[in-house]
């Protein structure tokens, strides 16, 4: 049994060009779930997580919508949509596990991840979270909640929060253990809810997102993981991406993605993070990752798909 954390994209359970509806969204995870069968069906047992951004805005726009209710702080949208989309995956997986006859137990745990509270980006908010507005309606919600916004190239405005580092996973212990007992968990949904520890050594929520793939390399460290999925959009990894000149990349070593990093192969807003995440799992004890898409695996599993990153 070999232990993988599988990052899902956001394209796994919210539909592209689809009404995002919930039956809409229960369809395209059980679509996605071909991938995780496979990996299942080759020994190898997964930590699932998975990207929420759809999601995490539209429970942020509800508390925006109904003033005669508390306004939700984004830590609390974060362990929402956790358990609400855990609960789709969950479901979905079980059922078709039952389908083909394969034997194991499914939890979905909502995961606290520790951040610096100090961490650049809480000075420096970049993330783009929610619906993109108009100036007006931009600088209202500012003043209502106390966002930081910034404006978009088109003239219409966003909402903009920290994205710190993940440092610590305080679930990665019992993740550990319900994996090496055999069993899936689903876990860091949406990067992990951000927590820090205040003066006193107690746990405190913070208003922020974290990358998904960064989270999951750290959850993949943790319970020593060999291996680490990022599914994506794109069957492989790109050089020169929307070039002419673009190619795909079958393997490249860590040296050689710090390399390709350096030279902004990777921007920080698309391939980047993953990129990242990437050196991360692999410098702290991680065998391989492979960056491919749900279609690939679910075509056949094999020991060469997508692009694979590992050790120099």
């Amino acid at each position: 049994m070999r232990k993988a954390v599988v990052a899902l994209g956001g394209n796994a359970i919210s539909p592209i060009d689809q009404v995002d509806s919930i039956p809409h969204q229960f369809s395209q995870t059980r679509k996605s779930l071909n991938a995780i069968i496979e990996l299942i069906k080759n020994d190898i047992i997964p930590v699932i997580s998975h990207g929420n951004g759809p999601q995490v805005g539209n429970a942020a726009l509800r508390t925006e919508l109904t003033p005669d209710l508390p306004y939700l702080p984004l830590g609390i949208n974060v362990a929402d949509t956790e358990g609400g989309m855990g609960y789709m995956i969950e479901q979905s997986l079980l059922n078709r596990m039952k389908q083909e006859n394969i034997h194991k137990r499914v939890v979905t745990l909502v995961t606290q991840v520790i951040v610096d509270q100090n961490d650049p980006s809480v000075l420096n908010p970049e993330k783009y979270v929610g619906q993109a507005l108009s100036k007006e309606i931009a600088f209202e919600k500012k003043a209502k909640f106390n966002w930081t916004i910034k404006e978009l190239p088109n003239g219409k405005w966003r909402r903009v929060v920290p994205s710190p580092q993940p440092i610590d996973v305080v679930n990665s212990e019992i993740i550990k253990l319900l994996v090496e007992a055999g069993h899936i968990v689903i876990a860091g949904g949406g990067g992990g809810i951000p927590t820090y520890y205040d003066e006193n050594g107690l746990l405190e929520g913070m208003d922020a997102v974290i990358d998904k793939d960064k989270a999951s390399a750290l959850i993949g460290n943790q319970i020593e993981a060999e291996l680490l999925y990022i599914l994506t959009g794109v069957a492989k990894v790109q050089l020169d991406f929307g070039k002419p000149n673009a190619r795909f990349l079958d393997r490249m070593t860590v040296s050689e993605a710090e390399q390709y990093l350096k030279e902004g192969q990777f921007p920080p807003g698309n391939m980047g993070p993953k990129i990242q995440a990437s050196i991360q799992f692999l410098k702290n004890g991680g065998q391989k990752v492979i960056i491919t898409d749900i279609d690939s695996i679910s075509s056949g599993f094999s020991e060469d798909l997508g692009t694979i990153i590992v050790n120099d």
